[in-house]
């Protein structure tokens, strides 16, 4: 339903992403992320929106899909681990009822019974619904006009600290051409990792190491990189627009993070508050003439109702307890309960008090929607748009009750007569920005600022990448029209591009998967120094061992990603910027 004169619109953007992990473990770090998040969240939200389709309600969804995450989910090895994952959790459903029975425990043999059932229609669903074929699902919603669907950085590296712009630029191209791979055209939105921006200024390494530059130069900003390769708009949180203290979305998950924000607090801009979060706007930092890109605002208000682990609806003590499971298999049969933080003393969970809490829930959403969309009215005499943004996985994954959820609120706002729910490209379309605003460093991270991903922990992954990504541009300018190292030379970019992948750091500083974080990203490092060992050799005209082919064997096989990869964008920056 569209409304002729609405009070103001609503955008939800949901942002997926999962590092690459295929071929890198499997429990309890690896391959169960994903097969995890495709069950919980992914099918899900693909059924939540045939759904509401089925009922004549179009979902106008903004999914970003980060280009790794795509690329893992449409390979064959995919499929298969996940069928095999599907059928441990329905065995282990089966295993869990029968012991409940046997201990006279029957609501939790009814709990059994109903994971038997969800694991079963989910390998149905993914089978003989989706074809095995998840992406290919998204973009048959997007082709039909009820979603649109984001790309982002190729492994979702941290533009801004990122240490050249061939970098930047790299992670950009691969992120579209991807996308046009998968989706059929070329994207429109783009998803910063981590809402991470950084305007053009003069830049230097932020940590030291062997060959550091001794001056600063000037680097580009990321929305010029964007505005070059056709992207139209991206995403910022609201303390970049407006000031004032920033509201992480990580701390209140990770505890670490607030102890570590302690050390790396940060001065506070005075809140503007001539801008507002529900207005459009285009960003331009260059100075020069260039085309500016449009920049949509995380909404503060909404956004705390789903990302606070306090106070908003995903710690109500109804829902699904994340962290207890129970063996064998790892299905879970509390709820949150009270307290929060003792497992020991976690209540089993009541499916119908938690779908009830999901349409309470639901219902006070789309009030404060309303609520907000109205005092922007009543302040300024426009309508606006709330952005609410958020990780695709809180979804069904951290919050299983996550997709009932959407699917009760988007009916909800069906239904009201004043909210337009909305795409962002179709917003642009029909509400062009006019004002050109200057945006300062900085992400959605706790701190508004990049030190979650560069700290005492992370600083050595920096020292490995910044020496890796100069060698990268030098490896392309020299090499890149060599035909003899073009196989060697697709695959050093490969594992520079999953050394760059901000999840390192970010499993690094949240204590969530630090060992597992640290060993891949010495892993590609290495992998990287390795390659480039090889094609010195080969380009001198030595023959390698069969050793160091089958080295090479085995990173194209583990790491077997980006089929389209293009050393040459690593050679030459597109449009340098003047001095």
């Amino acid at each position: 339903m569209e409304n002729a004169k609405p009070l103001g619109y609503f955008a939800f953007v949901l942002h997926s992403h999962i590092p690459y992990v295929l071929a890198h473990g499997r429990s309890p770090h690896g391959m169960d992320w994903l097969s995890e998040s495709a069950a919980e969240t992914y099918i899900p939200l693909l059924n939540t929106c045939y759904r509401l389709i089925k009922e004549g309600i179009s979902p106008q969804f903004t999914i970003g899909i980060t280009p790794v995450l795509a690329e893992q989910l449409v390979q064959p090895a995919f499929a298969a681990e996940f069928e095999a994952w599907l059928k441990d959790k329905i065995a282990a459903a089966e295993v869990n009822r029968k012991e409940f029975l046997s201990e006279k425990k029957l609501g939790m043999a009814a709990l059994a019974e109903y994971w038997y059932r969800f694991f079963t229609k989910t390998l149905t669903d993914f089978r003989e619904r989706y074809r095995s074929d998840i992406i290919g699902a998204f973009r048959d919603l997007q082709d039909a006009g009820h979603i649109e669907i984001l790309t982002s950085a190729a492994t979702h590296g941290y533009l801004p600290l990122l240490g050249t712009d061939e970098a930047v630029q790299a992670q950009i191209k691969q992120g579209v051409q991807t996308y046009k791979r998968l989706f059929g055209r070329a994207p429109r939105g783009f998803w910063l990792p981590e809402c991470a921006y950084r305007p053009r200024y003069r830049w230097n390494y932020p940590v030291d190491f062997e060959g550091k530059p001794s001056e600063p130069w000037l680097r580009k900003g990321v929305e010029e990189i964007l505005a070059e390769n056709g992207i139209e708009y991206f995403f910022i949180d609201s303390h970049l627009l407006k000031g004032g203290e920033a509201i992480g979305v990580y701390a209140e998950r990770f505890k670490p993070l607030r102890e570590l924000w302690e050390q790396f607090s940060v001065q506070y801009r005075p809140e503007d508050t001539e801008k507002s979060p529900y207005y459009v706007y285009l960003v331009n930092s260059s100075g020069e003439p260039k085309p500016p890109v449009a920049v949509f605002t995380r909404d503060p208000r909404t956004g705390v109702q789903v990302w606070s682990a306090d106070s908003g609806y995903p710690g109500d003590e109804y829902y699904l307890e994340f962290h207890k499971k129970q063996p064998p298999g790892g299905l879970r049969y509390w709820r949150i309960s009270r307290p929060k933080d003792d497992l020991g003393k976690k209540q089993p969970y009541e499916l119908a008090k938690a779908f009830e809490r999901i349409q309470e829930h639901a219902k006070h959403f789309v009030d404060l929607a309303h609520e907000v969309l109205s005092e922007h009215v009543q302040s300024t005499g426009k309508s606006g748009i709330i952005t609410a943004m958020y990780d695709t996985e809180l979804y069904g994954h951290w919050w299983f009750e996550g997709p009932e959820w959407l699917y009760w609120v988007r009916r909800g706002m069906e239904t009201h007569p004043e909210i337009q729910p909305i795409t962002c490209g179709k917003y642009l379309h029909l509400h062009p920005p006019q004002t050109v605003v200057q945006l300062p460093e900085g992400s959605w991270g706790e701190g508004g600022y990049h030190w979650v991903w560069l700290n005492e922990w992370t600083e050595w992954t920096w020292k490995r990448i910044y020496p890796a990504e100069r060698e990268m541009v030098r490896l392309a300018r020299q090499y890149g029209d060599n035909p003899k190292v073009q196989t060697i030379l697709k695959q050093i970019a490969r594992e520079l591009l999953l050394l760059q992948s901000s999840d390192w750091q970010f499993l690094i500083s949240t204590w969530s998967a630090r060992d597992y974080a640290e060993l891949r990203a010495q892993w590609h490092a290495d992998r990287f120094q390795m390659l480039v060992n090889l094609l010195e050799r080969v380009v001198r005209g030595e023959e390698p061992t069969p050793e160091e082919w089958g080295a090479l064997g085995e990173a194209e096989e583990r790491d077997n990603i980006f089929p389209d990869v293009e050393p040459k964008w690593w050679a030459q920056l597109e449009f340098p910027p003047n001095e």
